[in-house]
């Protein structure tokens, strides 16, 4: 009996903090968009460079472009 006076406070406690991450991450956008992530593994996108990140990126023999 003498334990549930340390184990209940401590369990309200736990509860507490479960239920206040629960809200930051609602407030935080952790669940706004739920089928983002699905559809983006899905996705067969490929990775295009900018063209003038082309530009700066440096040649075979480590000379930039059009030098």
């Amino acid at each position: 009996m003498e334990s549930l006076y340390l184990l209940i406070p401590i369990a309200l406690i736990l509860v507490a903090l479960g239920i206040k991450l629960l809200l930051w991450a609602i407030d935080d956008g952790q669940y706004d968009d739920l089928d983002k992530e699905a559809w983006r593994i899905l996705a067969d996108e490929d990775i295009v460079q900018p063209e003038d990140k082309r530009a700066e990126a440096p040649g075979k023999d480590g000379e930039k472009p059009g030098s």
